[in-house]
């Protein structure tokens, strides 16, 4: 889909409600600008919630760890017996 912009004195760009549907846009999104060899290229910023881990949250991470490097050595042994 292709849509003609205007930039405004203040460099304001509005994108047409068409193209905001089409992308998926909505009011308060982030997009990226890039310039690129072919010009400018506009995308949609990801947003990713960030978890901040309590101690308790840290703890379990290891406990779950260790359990896998348990998980781990058993297969690693039991391969290397039945070679």
């Amino acid at each position: 889909m292709k849509a003609t912009l205007t930039l405004t004195s203040r460099g304001v760009v509005t994108l047409p409600a068409k193209l905001r549907r089409a992308l998926g846009l909505r009011p308060d999104d982030q997009l990226i600008a890039e310039t690129t060899p072919e010009g400018l290229l506009l995308r949609p910023a990801v947003t990713l919630p960030i978890e901040i881990y309590s101690e308790k949250r840290i703890r379990e991470f290891d406990e779950a760890e260790a359990d896998l490097a348990k998980v781990l050595n058993r297969r690693s042994r039991a391969k290397k017996t039945a070679r």
